[in-house]
């Protein structure tokens, strides 16, 4: 029960700050991150919404994912409904500042950049399911010799190419967004002692059966003890 509520307990650290992390990286204002200017992009081209573009597209993603061998966990869930919830909440409570000017704006988006990397490292590493995006940057790296580093970046500066081509807004965060997040999470699986090729997901399955095997495990443990 204690490693349950340790694992929960990081999972849930892990969205909170990455939900801090997207607002800090907003508020900088100089751009919009790769994949929302994708979404943009998308919606300016449709008439959905934003929102509704970047909840097709995870879908769209977790689907590859899956395809792709990348276990569906209950962190994949977690990080589709959490993340946007604690964005949210930290919007409404306004803690934090717009940035006023470009010098105060890149250093808001460096401080985004390595909090979305350290909270991704807490989610990851329990092994219950990844994000749909850092999903399939595991499954390209896990089929490739290159590090998750460049796959992350040329994942999300060929999004942002797209976006772009679509329509969307790019700013000079944009570019800092697209090129630093996947090398800080480099950094942060190499401090972390984090094999990413080695990084095998439970599914939501998986997870179940495993806690319903233990259970019973416990069971007849506790028969054996009541026998003697």
């Amino acid at each position: 029960m204690n490693k349950i509520i340790r694992v929960i307990s990081r999972l849930l650290l892990g969205f909170i700050i990455y939900g801090l992390a997207i607002v800090v990286m907003i508020h900088a204002n100089i751009g919009l991150s790769p994949w929302d200017v994708f979404h943009q992009g998308i919606s300016l081209k449709t008439g959905f919404s934003m929102g509704q573009i970047s909840i097709m597209v995870g879908i769209i993603i977790i689907i590859i994912d899956a395809v792709l061998g990348e276990g569906i966990g209950f962190a994949t869930l977690g990080n589709v409904v959490l993340i946007g919830t604690f964005l949210d909440i930290f919007e409404n409570l306004k803690i934090v500042p717009y940035a006023s000017n470009l010098f105060t704006g890149i250093i808001m988006m460096i401080i985004g950049i390595i909090l979305a990397a350290i909270a991704t490292v807490l989610y990851l590493k329990p092994a219950l399911g990844s994000g749909p995006r850092d999903g399939l940057m595991l499954a390209i790296n896990k089929r490739s010799s290159k590090s998750v580093g460049t796959i992350r970046t040329i994942i999300e500066l060929s999004v942002l190419l797209a976006g772009w081509l679509l329509g969307g807004s790019v700013g000079v965060g944009t570019i800092i967004s697209g090129v630093g997040l996947g090398y800080a999470i480099q950094i942060g699986f190499t401090i972390s002692h984090i094999d990413s090729k080695a990084l095998n997901h439970q599914s939501i399955y998986d997870t179940i059966k495993s806690l319903k095997n233990k259970e019973n495990m416990e069971i007849e443990t506790c028969s054996d003890v009541d026998e003697e």
